[in-house]
């Protein structure tokens, strides 16, 4: 399996976790990924994320002007994404747990 294949299943909580620390616009996220070695997270994958997130109600868009250019819509984590973040990685140990016993045997 390609690492683009199973990040797939990690983008959700590894975009909850970084808004815990910043409101962000989609450019930046994925420069962010890519500083925590996600590197395979393209602009064009990123948005419909976001998008998804933002209709669950995870994440809340903001629209502000930029003094690098047009205006950007900046992302942060709501009450529901925060609880989905702590549900996120509960899952992720249980499930990284198990699969790092399976392959150390």
């Amino acid at each position: 399996m390609e690492k683009t294949q199973m990040l797939k299943g990690i983008l959700e909580g590894a975009i909850l976790a970084i808004l815990t620390k910043e409101e962000i616009y989609g450019y930046e996220m994925v420069k962010r990924l890519e500083a925590y070695g996600l590197n395979s997270v393209s602009d064009g994958s990123i948005y419909p994320v976001l998008l998804k997130l933002q209709k669950q109600g995870h994440i809340e868009g903001i629209k502000k002007k930029s003094s690098e250019g047009p205006t950007r819509k900046y992302y942060y984590l709501t009450d529901q994404g925060k609880k989905e973040l702590t549900h996120f990685k509960k899952q992720w140990q249980e499930l990284a747990a198990g699969v790092n016993h399976l392959l150390e045997e």
